[in-house]
């Protein structure tokens, strides 16, 4: 089933939680342990100065523990059964279960609408103030791009819903997606801008049927050469979802070529660890065997 309606965190935006209606996102945003909106005048004037002095501590006391200390990159770790009541703060820390994975378990980040997770792999972070839609990881940190001015990333992992089509088949479904995923990695962006100066060639490094968490899945991965910089790779793998309808989903992988890319095996690893929400022992990924769809 589809999740419940709730808070979740937003895809675009995980530093805040949106609400899901059941079936589709909404245009409701919330940040988690902000005051609710209404209340008296003076009421919203003594939480506006309270949330602004705990605002300033906080600047202050992450300046100074920032001096001695390397930042470590903010993951979210698989969720239980989400609740469908506006989140509230404070009580008891959940003890460790299989809802609430321990400390030692591997870093992962959530596709509630989807009900898949993905593992994260070193050097790899959730998304913090990027532009598109349905990021779920991005390498750590930003360069200047090489071809119109703006900020680019050497890596960047991409899941959604392949909505709008009456087209089932992973193979099919891959294929005419890793087009659209190259030019809107390296061509132009949503802005109309060229950062890499666009796209000269391509070319077809790898496909194949391959098991995503023991669901039959493809994938297509290009190699693109660009106008600026090093060009990269791009990778688009569908498979059907666990969940509601079984809609297909699509993950896009862009990664940057070159020295300063990440590696090439962060895909094969990412894939294997794709698991449904919950299920932490489903097999899957490249080297999988598979048997006929049936």
């Amino acid at each position: 089933m589809t999740p419940p309606p709730g808070w979740y965190p937003d895809p675009s935006a995980p530093h805040l939680q949106r609400w899901w209606d059941g079936t589709a996102w909404t245009d409701h945003w919330n940040q988690p342990g902000q005051p609710p909106a209404g209340g008296s005048g003076r009421a919203r004037i003594v939480a506006l100065v309270t949330a602004g002095a705990v605002l300033v501590a906080a600047i202050v006391t992450g300046a100074v523990y920032l001096r001695g200390n390397e930042p470590a990159a903010q993951v979210q770790t698989e969720p239980g059964a989400a609740s469908a009541e506006a989140p509230t703060t404070g009580g008891a820390t959940p003890s460790a279960s299989p809802s609430h994975p321990s400390t030692d378990d591997p870093p992962v980040v959530v596709d509630q609408l989807n009900g898949i997770t993905l593992p994260l792999p070193d050097g790899w972070v959730r998304p913090r103030y990027v532009s598109e839609d349905d990021v779920v990881m991005t390498t750590d940190g930003t360069y200047d791009c090489p071809g119109d001015s703006g900020v680019c990333r050497h890596g960047l992992v991409i899941s959604r819903t392949a909505a709008s089509t009456d087209e089932t088949s992973p193979r099919a479904l891959a294929r005419r997606d890793v087009s659209d995923a190259a030019d809107a990695a390296y061509d132009r962006d949503l802005t109309g801008r060229r950062p890499y100066g666009g796209i000269e060639s391509h070319r077809e490094v790898g496909s194949g049927q391959i098991a995503v968490a023991g669901r039959a899945g493809y994938f297509v991965r290009w190699r693109v050469k660009t106008a600026e910089g090093p060009g990269g790779y791009v990778e688009s793998l569908a498979f059907p979802s666990s969940v509601g309808t079984e809609s297909p989903v699509l993950i896009r992988f862009v990664f940057d070529a070159g020295e300063d890319g990440p590696p090439l095996a962060d895909m094969d690893r990412i894939t294997r660890g794709i698991r449904p929400v919950g299920d932490a022992a489903t097999d899957g990924g490249v080297g999988s065997s598979i048997g006929p769809a049936k």
